[in-house]
C-alpha cells in the first residue's frame, strides 16, 4: 500500500511533466516532421518571447494578481526598438536598452496603481494594456517598421548560437534560483498566500507587489524586442492574446491563480505544452480557429488536473 501511495503521489506532483513527455512522444509519432532539428529550432526560437512573458506573469500570479498588459508591452518593445533604431538612428544596442527602460516604468507603472492607490491587478493592467498599444500605433503610425539587417536581428544569428535562446535559458536559471534560494522569492509567495500576515511580520508588502509589476513590464518588453529580432520588423500588432497563452501555460504548470502557489519550471514546461500542440496542428494542417477549439479544451483538461492533484495531496 505505502509502494502504491508513493507512486500516487509522485503522479500527482509531476503530472505537468508527464503530460509534455507523453505530448512530445504523440507529436514524435503523427508526424515525421516533428521531431527535426529544424522543427525543434523552430520551436525555441518562438517560445523564448512567450516563455519570458509566462515567467513575468507568474511572478504577478503568485501575489494573487494578473497582468492584461504584457500583449501590448510586447507590442510597444517592438515597436519603439525598430523606431528607435530606424527613424532616429540610435544604436539598435542603445535601442533595446532605452526600451527595456520603458518597460520597466509600464511595470512601475501598473504596479503603482495596485500597490499604492489599491486599483484590482485587473483593472489597472487593463488601462496600461489600452496606454501600451495606444503608444505602439502612435510612434510607428499603425505601420510595420522594417530593420535593417545585422542590427536586432544579430540576436538570432545562428553563428552566435542564437543569442536570444542563450538569454531566455539564463532568465529561466535566475528565476529558478530566486523561487528555491532567496528571501525574496519566499516573500513574494507569501504575500500570495496571506498578504496580512506577512504585513503584520513587518515586510512592506508593497514593495513586493510593485516589484513583481516591473519584472513583468521588463521581460514583456523583452519579449517584443527578441520577437521583432527575428522577424527583423517593428510591429505594433504582435502580442494579442498574449496574455491569455501566458495564464494558461502558468495554469497548466499548476500555479493557482488565487496566488501563493505555483511554480517557475513548471510554468515553462506549460509554455512548451503550449508550443507542441499549436505546431504538431500547424504541421497537420489544422485550420487556426479549431485550433483555438481544442486549445481551450486543453486549459479546461489541465485545470481539472491541478484541482485533482490538490485533493490527492490533502
Amino acid at each position: 500500500m505505502k509502494k502504491t501511495s508513493r507512486i500516487k503521489q509522485f503522479l500527482l506532483a509531476n503530472n505537468t511533466y508527464i503530460i509534455f513527455l507523453a505530448l512530445f512522444i504523440i507529436c514524435c509519432l503523427l508526424s515525421d516532421k516533428f521531431f527535426s532539428y529544424i522543427n525543434l529550432r523552430n520551436i525555441l526560437l518562438q517560445q523564448v518571447s512567450p516563455i519570458l512573458v509566462a515567467l513575468g506573469m507568474l511572478m504577478v500570479i503568485l501575489t494573487g494578481g494578473i497582468d492584461l498588459s504584457v500583449g501590448s508591452v510586447m507590442a510597444l518593445g517592438s515597436s519603439l526598438t525598430a523606431v528607435l533604431a530606424t527613424q532616429m538612428g540610435i544604436d539598435w544596442r542603445v535601442a533595446i536598452l532605452i526600451a527595456l527602460a520603458a518597460g520597466i516604468v509600464m511595470g512601475a507603472f501598473t504596479g503603482f496603481l495596485v500597490a499604492y492607490c489599491n486599483f484590482q491587478g485587473f483593472v489597472a493592467s487593463l488601462a496600461v494594456m489600452t496606454i501600451a498599444r495606444g503608444l505602439a500605433y502612435t510612434i510607428t503610425n499603425a505601420t510595420p517598421v522594417n530593420l535593417e539587417r545585422n542590427t536586432l536581428n544579430t540576436l538570432t544569428s545562428k553563428d552566435l548560437g542564437y543569442p536570444v535562446i542563450i538569454i531566455t535559458l539564463l532568465v529561466f536559471i535566475a528565476f529558478v534560483i530566486v523561487e528555491k534560494y532567496t528571501v525574496y522569492g519566499r516573500i513574494v509567495i507569501a504575500v500570495g498566500s496571506n498578504s496580512e500576515a506577512v504585513k503584520l511580520s513587518g515586510i512592506r508588502v508593497k514593495r513586493y507587489l510593485l516589484s513583481v509589476y516591473v519584472i513583468s513590464g521588463f521581460l514583456s518588453m523583452l519579449a517584443g524586442i527578441f520577437i521583432a529580432a527575428r522577424s527583423n520588423v517593428g510591429n505594433s500588432t504582435i502580442g494579442e492574446g498574449q496574455e491569455l497563452d501566458a495564464i494558461a501555460a502558468c495554469v497548466i504548470g499548476g500555479a493557482s491563480l488565487a496566488g501563493g502557489k505555483g511554480s517557475v519550471t513548471k510554468t515553462v514546461i506549460g509554455a512548451l505544452t503550449l508550443a507542441l500542440i499549436g505546431n504538431i496542428m500547424n504541421l497537420l494542417s489544422v485550420p487556426a480557429y479549431p485550433q483555438e477549439i481544442i486549445m481551450g479544451f486543453i486549459i479546461i483538461v489541465a485545470v481539472f488536473l491541478q484541482v485533482f492533484t490538490d485533493r490527492g495531496k490533502e
